[in-house]
């Protein structure tokens, strides 16, 4: 993971119906005003180079969750990355293109009373987790290689495992490809420090505007008896990107069981949660 070292690290909040209200953040954005009520609500960074602070630490594993030392609820928040290449132009972003998509987990703190999205998203090493196998992107819209792929996601416990979040379609995000970019490009340019909300453009030029980005798009819904479940040392997160022609729910969960998630056709990310 040592190698995005030098990417951006943006997040979109409230991209998939329901997922604010189970995670406990609907009320967080109940202030900030958007152009579209079934929309995404904004964009918080998770990581950005250079910066000092708690956002400046560089949070990315492929195989450790590492909880934090304090006493707290961490949850998985099973999501798809974008890796991207971003340009510029005078100083506003012009474009953004993804290259390639992976699994990601975007584990965020269970605290209330945060004054800003990314305090719940960045406490230092192995914090964050994203799938070591990225998967190139041939077209970013529909008719590409995205379009028969689904995110699933699991927890094993002990000799369980469990189905964590729902089975879905990534074409199910509420907004996806040139939607969500031209999305995408607006926010970075406009968003300001209000709320739960950060100023992305600003952190971007202070960070020497970074060519490339990684961004997670949104996390999936909980299965209803997860919404409360919480990782603890010991356990293991799998989040798994796989192509719907090739194979079936139950046959990604059985794969999940057994350990045997390296396949054509299939991107995982696969941690295991330790103490700091």
């Amino acid at each position: 993971m040592e190698d995005y070292k030098t990417y951006a690290g943006l997040g979109v909040a409230g991209n998939f119906a329901l997922h604010l209200k189970q995670a406990g953040e609907l009320e967080d954005f109940e202030n900030v005003k958007v152009a579209d009520e079934n929309g995404p609500k904004g964009l918080f960074p998770f990581y950005m180079p250079g910066k000092e602070g708690q956002i400046g630490l560089y949070p990315l594993s492929s195989n450790t969750i590492t909880l934090p030392e304090v006493g707290v609820n961490v949850q998985p928040e099973p999501e798809v990355a974008l890796l991207c290449d971003i340009t510029y132009e005078a100083g506003r972003v012009t474009a953004i293109s993804p290259t390639h998509f992976t699994a990601f987990n975007d584990n965020s703190i269970r605290i209330s009373g945060a004054g800003k999205i990314s305090e719940k998203k960045n406490w230092g090493e192995a914090s964050k987790g994203m799938g070591p196998r990225p998967v190139a992107i041939d077209s970013f819209e529909s008719g590409g290689i995205m379009d028969s792929w689904r995110i699933a996601s699991f927890l094993r416990r002990e000799d369980a495992v469990l189905r964590y979040g729902e089975d879905v379609e990534l074409t199910g995000y509420s907004y996806f490809y040139q939607k969500l970019l031209d999305w995408m490009v607006e926010q970075i340019n406009t968003q300001k420090d209000e709320g739960p909300l950060e100023p992305v453009s600003e952190y971007l030029a202070a960070a020497g505007n970074p060519s490339r980005a990684i961004i997670s798009i949104g996390a999936t819904r909980y299965l209803y008896y997860c919404e409360k479940t919480y990782i603890r040392e010991g356990d293991e997160v799998m989040v798994v990107l796989y192509d719907g022609d090739r194979y079936k729910e139950n046959e990604i969960l059985q794969r999940a069981f057994k350990s045997d998630l390296e396949a054509e056709g299939i991107t995982a990310l696969v941690q295991q949660v330790k103490r700091a």
